[in-house]
C-alpha cells in the first residue's frame, strides 16, 4: 500500500506515546510506543479508513501532498 496521505507525528507526554493524525481523514489517529510504531499502526488505521469510507459508499479525499489546515 502506498500511503500518501500527511502525517502529523508528535510525542505525547500525557499518553508516554508518539501519536500520528492524519488530517485530511476526519478523526483518523493512531499510537505507538516508537516512531516507527506509530507510523506503521497509522498506515494500517489509514488503510481501514478508506475501507470502511468505500463500505459505507462516502467519499474518499484524494491526499494533497501538503499541509493545509495550519
Amino acid at each position: 500500500m502506498s500511503i500518501k496521505y500527511e502525517m502529523i507525528i508528535y510525542w505525547s507526554h500525557e499518553d508516554n506515546a508518539f501519536i500520528v493524525e492524519v488530517p485530511e481523514l476526519p478523526g483518523c489517529m493512531a499510537d505507538g510506543q516508537t516512531y516507527q510504531e506509530a507510523v506503521a499502526n497509522a498506515e494500517m488505521v489509514i488503510q481501514e479508513w478508506i475501507d470502511t469510507a468505500r463500505e459505507l459508499g462516502r467519499s474518499i479525499p484524494e491526499p494533497r501532498g501538503r499541509l493545509m489546515f495550519a
